[in-house]
């Protein structure tokens, strides 16, 4: 099959790489230089999206924010100038689910498909080709595009019509933004307490405070590698996205907003581009404490 994908930055690649890899002719387009392993795959350039889009059947697109999707889709020389009928558009970025409703209409007044598949494993999970799968559209758009999307990971699930896939990807940022600060706090205070982090952490993941992230982030907030999986900058931004979601609907969302304030001034402390594990270094700010020295 002949696959476009725009978007090459820490995720995209080893996305990309998986369908190049599996046999499909890959049709490229980024902001910056094409990674070397992309080209060294097979992967052709293209100079703008509607060129990706006019060489395409599907067209992956995996850019930081709701507005470089519209840029990326509806610009001038955008996707929707090289779409022709019967091809199908899938978002993988992590957006606003009531723009990619609007989106969704757009692309589907122009006689295509629109599936929104953001992801959740970062970095690792992009390479592993073993990254959770939020997906909504048509259902069968959606099998149509599934074989495309189990070279890319794991957990793949249809959750609804356009837009529910963005939704269930802000759930799931809500919630690892709000176990990060919590194992951050439970570090800090073990640590300034006087215990051994490392030995605590390991003796709570035999417990029912076990989790993913204690496992990941809090190894990573103890040997302080906050090299970027997923930068606090992106974390930020979904967060604000579940926000004016809640304030939309009239939800309250107290813990997330507070974990918003905590990226935030870590952002606000040039840590934007670390990883969103690096959250700690707020809380060790007010604690003038850190967990471990590195």
């Amino acid at each position: 099959m002949n696959i476009g994908f725009i978007g090459l930055g820490i995720m995209g690649t080893p996305m990309a790489l998986h369908l190049v890899n599996a046999g499909h002719k890959l049709f490229v387009h980024t902001r910056s230089q094409v990674p070397e392993a992309i080209q060294a795959a097979g992967g052709v350039r293209c100079d703008n999206a509607a060129a990706v889009a006019r060489e395409a059947e599907v067209i992956f697109t995996m850019v930081p924010d709701t507005p470089d999707v519209e840029t990326v889709l509806f610009s001038e020389n955008g996707v929707a100038q090289g779409l022709s009928k019967g091809k199908v558009v899938v978002d993988m970025s992590s957006i606003s689910p009531m723009a990619t409703k609007d989106f969704a209409k757009k692309i589907n007044a122009l006689g295509c498909d629109y599936v929104d598949a953001p992801v959740s494993g970062g970095e690792v999970g992009a390479k592993a080709g073993s990254l959770t799968i939020m997906c909504g559209g048509e259902e069968a758009v959606f099998e149509r595009v599934r074989p495309l999307l189990e070279l890319m990971g794991k957990n793949i699930t249809l959750v609804g019509g356009n837009g529910d896939g963005q939704t269930t990807k802000v759930a799931n940022q809500i919630i690892v933004a709000l176990n990060i600060a919590a194992v951050s706090e439970a570090l800090v205070f073990a640590s300034k307490a006087g215990a051994d982090p490392a030995k605590v952490r390991q003796a709570l993941m035999g417990g029912f405070a076990a989790s993913r992230i204690l496992e990941v982030h809090g190894e990573r907030m103890i040997k302080r590698t906050f090299n970027p999986g997923f930068r606090i900058r992106l974390h930020q931004k979904d967060l604000n996205l579940a926000l004016q979601g809640a304030k939309e609907l009239g939800v309250g969302l107290p813990q997330t907003a507070s974990a918003s304030q905590l990226m935030g001034a870590c952002a606000a402390n040039g840590m934007a581009d670390l990883d969103h594990s690096a959250l700690v270094k707020a809380l060790e700010l007010m604690a003038n404490h850190e967990v471990a020295k590195g």
